[in-house]
């Protein structure tokens, strides 16, 4: 069953530093990882399904769904699109193919060093929890706009309400 997604191709590339040529097929299965790691876990399966029913049916409108749609739109678009990031940088340029796995390099560039790769990854994880704290901080107030945020039972996720993560402390 395909899952609805909550950005777009369009999303990723005006939000982003990924250009217009960036491969969706290469980017999407990150999305989905994403959404499934990141997005249910901050809005529990309850609510994080409600969502997608809503765009799976074509109501997620500003005038149908008004609540869903503000928090989709001014809160989940932008956690989703650097929790994708996250998700993508450290596959950008890998190909798994039947021959093997490789990297490719396009001519005239260079390929970034691992610490570089690691510190866009880590400002990408910053902005994705900026964004996280944002929404907790307006879930949290408006909780009675979204009777699902509450509502998860038995083997559902249930809502993070935290958003920083600060490392292994040995």
């Amino acid at each position: 069953m395909a899952k609805a997604l909550f950005i777009t191709r369009q999303d990723l590339v005006t939000f982003t530093s990924a250009n217009g040529n960036l491969d969706v097929d290469k980017f999407l299965p990150y999305v989905r990882l994403a959404s499934d790691i990141h997005m249910q876990n901050y809005l529990g399966t309850e609510l994080y399904e409600k969502i997608e029913s809503l765009i799976e049916a074509g109501t997620l409108t500003e005038l149908l769904n008004p609540n869903y749609y503000n928090l989709v739109n001014n809160y989940l678009k932008d956690m989703l699109i650097y929790w994708s990031m996250v998700e993508y940088l450290p596959y950008a340029g890998v190909n798994i193919t039947n021959s093997g796995i490789f990297s490719t390099q396009p001519e005239n560039s260079t390929v970034l060093d691992k610490n570089r790769v690691d510190s866009l990854i880590e400002k990408s994880r910053d902005t994705a929890q900026h964004y996280t704290r944002r929404f907790i901080d307006y879930i949290c107030f408006n909780n009675s706009l979204f009777p699902e945020y509450n509502s998860n039972s038995n083997g559902d996720m249930y809502p993070d309400d935290k958003a920083d993560f600060g490392g292994w402390v040995l």
